[in-house]
């Protein structure tokens, strides 16, 4: 297929030859052949011309949860590749939390190929131990060999610190990247809320931030011990931003990321027990959130996530100490991020990771392949129901103020818009 875009600016801060700048830009059978302050449109050519058309390379989600296999009716891998891609993702990191886990090399095959072939590709992580257990290591050379871009096993501690040493020691005669939860089961309990004003008036069994900041403090000893490669999702805590960044200054090889939703709202949400807002790790303070924001400009944290969790609601309309864990994020991660950071600082978030997980950066570039996301960053708008194209319906973000709209994506030889 032939597509011509029509007076698209190019967000792209690392091309100042292009940035900023509005061409129409010609792409014959999934590579890019001509940009140009205007081309005719060829014949047997789709022509895309959309209100304040905007694009920049493709985005990457390092975190998503689909719910195949195991819970199909959370979401299939395909039309979670669906949402990802009107969402602007042409590429995510698929966490390792299907049921069956994946800790085998055919598993990692398996949600390879039901990946295939989509306008988003699927980026497949490994489980860290058998079963996600925490008692013995997976087969990890095998996983990556057969495409598992890291190990995790999915928002459980590693609670055995050697399991972890050995782990990162052995990891590195492949390059292998090793997740760490960065929660201690012990200290958290049975916690269902941070632990703070807010749970105790609720009468929430508190999550302390210890939690978090000790299982941290103890990987990054270990990291320094063993070297290797070592990522913590999803941190949630000003004194984790302290911690992370401390151990980069001392050169270790460690990496971290944020969900979107813990950089938007606060515990003060739990107000009316909404189980939308359960999450792990749960939300915390304001004060928490401003050296999260904090982090991410100056570089500490280096990925934001959409921790996209489809929950059916009859885990969800339950007591909230009862409730599962977890919120949509893909719909709502470009509108979220834009009202927030501003448009450059949203598209240089939303492009960063590539390297970490082994894959290739796309570039705007003629004759190159295109790789791109398109939207428009000046639509504002409160998040509504209508907006979730996922399955499941748990987003905490319903009524919060968005910035941008997503038209979709160039990528993989298809065009979803």
């Amino acid at each position: 297929m032939n597509i011509l875009l029509k007076a698209a600016r190019i967000v792209c801060p690392d091309n100042k030859e292009l940035h900023l700048k509005k061409r129409d830009i010609l792409i014959k059978k999934g590579t890019i052949e001509k940009i140009a302050a205007t081309i005719d449109a060829p014949s047997n050519t789709k022509l895309v011309d959309l209100k304040n058309l905007h694009i920049s390379l493709g985005w990457l989600d390092t975190g998503v949860s689909f719910g195949e296999p195991g819970h199909e009716e959370r979401e299939t891998i395909a039309h979670g590749l669906y949402v990802a891609a009107k969402s602007g993702f042409t590429d995510i990191i698929l966490y390792s939390s299907t049921e069956p886990v994946p800790d085998t090399s055919s598993d990692v095959v398996f949600l390879k190929e039901r990946g295939h072939g989509k306008p988003t590709r699927l980026y497949p992580m490994g489980t860290l131990t058998k079963k996600g257990e925490g008692k013995d290591l997976a087969e990890l050379f095998d996983m990556k060999n057969a495409g598992a871009v890291a190990f995790y096993d999915f928002k459980k501690q590693v609670a055995n610190p050697n399991l972890l040493k050995i782990a990162l020691q052995y990891a590195q005669n492949f390059d292998g990247l090793v997740f760490s939860f960065p929660q201690d089961g012990n200290i958290k309990g049975v916690g269902v809320a941070h632990e703070g004003i807010m749970s105790t008036t609720l009468g929430l069994k508190g999550i302390p931030s210890l939690a978090e900041e000790l299982q941290i403090a103890r990987d990054l000893f270990i990291l320094e011990y063993t070297g290797g490669k070592l990522h913590i999702p999803t941190i949630s805590t000003s004194e984790s931003v302290k911690l992370i960044a401390n151990a980069k200054k001392k050169g270790l090889d460690v990496t971290c990321s944020v969900a979107i939703h813990n950089l938007v709202h606060t515990d003060e949400m739990l107000s009316d027990f909404d189980t939308n807002f359960k999450v792990s790790p749960p939300l915390r303070t304001k004060q928490d959130v401003k050296a999260l924001i904090k982090g991410i400009k100056d570089g500490t944290i280096d990925y934001v996530t959409s921790d996209h969790i489809p929950i059916d609601v009859e885990e969800k309309r339950v007591e909230f100490d009862n409730a599962a864990d977890g919120s949509l994020g893909l719909e709502s991660a470009f509108g979220a991020l834009n009202h927030i950071f501003g448009l450059e600082e949203t598209i240089s978030i939303l492009t960063k990771g590539h390297s970490r997980f082994g894959l290739q950066n796309s570039v705007i570039k003629e004759g190159e392949k295109a790789c791109i996301t398109l939207f428009d960053p000046e639509v504002e708008y409160s998040f509504g129901v209508d907006h979730i194209l996922s399955t499941s319906k748990n987003s905490m973000f319903l009524g919060a103020p968005m910035k941008g709209k997503v038209y979709g994506v160039i990528n993989n030889d298809h065009i979803l818009i």
